[in-house]
């Protein structure tokens, strides 16, 4: 089993650094080069949805991303401490309304077999899970 784990601020800038290493995680694996993209595309937007809703733009908070590989998925997953969002906000708006924001759900759904929020008590856990089948 594979695992990598990596610790950042929440400071946006981080967030190429974040993306290489998920690029770099992936590319032991028999993803597609679209699948691939997408999963760091899922990743990054979940930490952007940290950033705004968690930390409320602060650029000095944890977040911790773990990547592990196990015998049939890869999973990833982000730790915050900052302000639960309640589950029912937790929803994308439809496809069809035209203005910014509410993709990012959509975009993570997409790249991803499995998403769970896991509340803490403090922070949330969000595991995204990417079968390798």
């Amino acid at each position: 089993m594979k695992k990598s784990q990596l610790h950042f601020t929440s400071d946006t800038a981080n967030l190429a650094v974040m993306r290489a290493a998920v690029r770099r995680f992936l590319d032991a694996y028999p993803f597609s080069t679209k699948e691939r993209m997408l999963m760091v595309l899922g990743v990054d937007e979940a930490c952007t949805n940290i950033i705004r809703h968690a930390y409320e733009l602060r650029a000095d908070q944890p977040i911790a991303l773990s990547m592990e590989a196990l015998r049939k998925c890869v999973r990833m997953r982000l730790r915050d401490y900052g302000a639960q969002v309640p589950m029912h906000r937790m929803r994308g708006r439809n496809h069809d309304q035209i203005e910014p924001g509410g993709l990012g759900l959509h975009l993570i759904k997409a790249a991803f077999d499995r998403v769970d929020y896991i509340l803490k008590a403090r922070g949330t856990e969000l595991v995204l899970t990417k079968n390798l089948e």
